[in-house]
């Protein structure tokens, strides 16, 4: 809904705005000087974990996450904050606290913020960041015979639903909370320090993995094919599925996007599925030469990320996307 409305309105004509919400890129770009920009982003969102501490830890490093995605360096954050008037102050003191313990990893400063009372407590972050603007990571910059890698394991959103319902098992929810307070920095930190080709990233978020690899095909002009088997999965997602446990987002994800998606014979049901699993703090899908490939993904494995190649980038075709098995 938000797409279509974004479309009908008037653009501001700014030269200094190197990237906008044209292409649905994960932040904004504004240059300051010839040799900085800042790059800014806001997410916020209702809690999906018990733990009011781990909560705010989530809420950070997701809003952390679109300055990486876009090769940036976070320097300071704005809190936004929700919470119902007579709540326990002891549960809002925890929140903030998570939130501040992740920005602190960051290196980003903390320097305000902005409360409203609300019956449903939501937690986030506005984040401004530092960037070169001649090294700017959009998600529209893959390049045919590129390969896909990608940073992290999807299941964050059937894992949360299978939580809110009580039918989570503890190894689930620990790998979950795990994937979900871990910041990109290290993979950013790789990418962008490591002289290799890499021609487009993005962070995976609420539109899922299909979501924002048609996101990049679109911004490109190009096609994708995703190589299902070798997409990392947390323990317990696969069987989530297979319990029912579909949220709301991955319905609406798979609705919107499934037109421009084609699965090869063979490809399992409950695996398409959470392709469309709309992710927490996801990690980052990058587009590299393949020259440069196989050296980014020992670079990342290296610095502790659990890189994997999951797909290529393939000339502009019908369908967009295609996953195989």
């Amino acid at each position: 809904m938000l797409d279509s409305v974004l479309g009908k309105l008037a653009r501001q004509h700014d030269p200094n705005v190197l990237v906008g919400f044209d292409t649905a890129d994960d932040a904004g770009v504004y240059q300051l000087t010839p040799e900085l920009a800042m790059v800014q982003t806001v997410d916020f969102f209702t809690p999906i974990v018990d733990d009011p501490y781990v909560f705010g830890q989530i809420a950070a490093t997701n809003s952390l996450s679109d300055i990486y995605a876009m090769g940036g360096r976070p320097v300071s954050a704005l809190t936004l904050v929700c919470f119902p008037e007579r709540g326990d102050p002891a549960i809002l003191e925890q929140m903030l606290a998570g939130g501040l313990s992740k920005m602190v990893d960051a290196n980003c400063t903390v320097i305000g913020g902005h409360s409203i009372r609300d019956d449903e407590i939501k937690l986030g972050y506005s984040v401004t960041g530092t960037i070169h603007p001649q090294k700017i990571l959009t998600n529209s910059g893959a390049k045919q015979g590129d390969r896909l890698v990608f940073t992290k394991a999807i299941g964050t959103g059937v894992i949360s639903t299978a939580i809110k319902r009580g039918d989570a098992e503890d190894e689930w929810i620990r790998a979950a909370v795990e994937s979900m307070t871990t910041l990109n920095r290290a993979a950013a930190e790789v990418i962008t320090g490591g002289g290799f080709a890499v021609h487009s990233v993005t962070d995976v978020t609420g539109f899922g993995l299909i979501g924002h690899a048609r996101e990049m095909a679109m911004g490109a002009g190009v096609s994708l094919r995703l190589e299902a088997s070798r997409v990392p999965l947390l323990p317990g997602a696969m069987e989530c599925v297979r319990r029912g446990y579909v949220p709301g987002g991955l319905k609406a994800n798979r609705q919107f996007a499934e037109c421009a998606v084609h699965a090869d014979a063979g490809v399992p049901d409950d695996l398409l599925t959470l392709l469309y699993d709309p992710q927490t703090a996801g990690g980052l899908l990058i587009a590299v030469a393949t020259g440069d490939v196989q050296r980014l993904v020992q670079s990342l494995q290296e610095a502790g990320v659990d890189a994997a190649l999951i797909g290529e980038v393939l000339p502009r075709q019908k369908p967009l996307i295609t996953v195989s098995k």
